[in-house]
């Protein structure tokens, strides 16, 4: 992560500043999971919470919480900045195929 990057999320301490940074990572034209989110970020097992996280991003165009998924790729109906809809053009205009409100996790989850 960039110095500017770390500078962006000046302020926010924790939990919430592990998920932010964690989801940062993720590489343009790819998805992660929740529970991918969790472990990478050093929360095993917090799925749910990570998904609480990004519901309240205080930083949206910083933190690309677009790219996360649920574990079967399902889109978030309840995406923060927008509904799912948002997140779905979000995902297509980085080169991510979404069908049916799902994304093929075999074809675009990173798993850096």
């Amino acid at each position: 992560m960039e110095e500017n990057q770390r500078k962006e999320l000046d302020g926010c301490e924790g939990f919430a500043r592990d998920v932010y940074r964690a989801v940062m990572t993720v590489p343009r034209g790819t998805v992660v999971t929740y529970a991918q989110v969790a472990l990478m970020s050093g929360h095993r097992g917090a799925a749910r919470a990570v998904g609480n996280a990004l519901h309240v991003n205080p930083f949206y165009g910083v933190v690309p919480c677009h790219r996360v998924v649920s574990s079967r790729g399902r889109l978030a109906e309840k995406f923060g900045f927008g509904g799912a809809e948002l997140q779905r053009s979000m995902l297509e205009a980085e080169g991510v195929t979404v069908e049916d409100g799902a994304v093929d996790l075999d074809r675009f989850q990173w798993r850096g």
